[in-house]
């Protein structure tokens, strides 16, 4: 079996294990893979990034609109019909890494465009959003392009909810929806940099 044949297969077995460390995995597989722990390295840099800018925008919306606590607003939230993006590819038991990495994939593409509702409602924040969408764009094109190069088959999921903005029928109700975008955004980004940050470990 190739290495990275063996790679994908205790990746499969990681992620099912939702972020617990696995005792005994035979680590010397993995090291031996450089081309993918570089892969997994790269990406974990990056979201890193990116999950720092949105929690700094999630800081504007607290102190600007005094939004700051989800349970207070999840009644609005029904009313708006905002989503979480999902990454249910990451925990299935029929795990396959090509599925993973183009659900994280799809999943940066969909927040890249959402991401115009929040440009919207802080414009004296438009350099620190405009960069967050470039991010977003570069580490979804990267992951994309590094997918090809270790040849893993790409697949392209339907996203929900962020990739079609409602319209927001007050600007109560577009602030609200630009917190739970930011929200939705960085649970979606912890989810995948715990599995990249787990795999690099090994």
């Amino acid at each position: 079996m190739c290495s990275l044949t063996r790679v994908l297969a205790l990746l499969g077995a990681l992620l099912w294990a939702p972020w617990r460390v696995l005792h005994g995995a035979p680590l010397a597989e993995l090291s031996g893979d450089q081309d993918f722990q570089l892969f997994l390295h790269k990406n974990l840099e990056f979201t890193r990034k990116i999950k720092g800018d949105v929690a700094a925008l999630q800081r504007v919306v607290c102190d600007t609109f005094q939004l700051c606590k989800e349970e207070e607003l999840l009644l609005v939230r029904q009313d708006l019909g905002i989503a979480q993006v999902p990454l249910e590819q990451c925990h299935s038991r029929n795990f396959q890494a090509e599925a993973c990495f183009s659900q994280i994939r799809d999943g940066l593409r969909a927040y890249h465009g959402s991401l115009a509702a929040v440009l919207e409602l802080l414009p004296g924040d438009a350099s620190l959003v405009e960069t967050l969408q470039l991010d977003a764009a570069n580490l979804s094109s990267n992951i994309q392009q590094q997918m090809e190069d270790l040849g893993l088959a790409t697949v392209t999921y339907p996203t929900e909810g962020p990739d079609a903005i409602p319209a927001f029928s007050s600007s109560f109700h577009h602030q609200v929806g630009g917190f739970f975008i930011l929200a939705n955004f960085q649970r979606f980004l912890e989810t995948a940099y715990r599995a990249l940050r787990h795999l690099a470990r090994l």
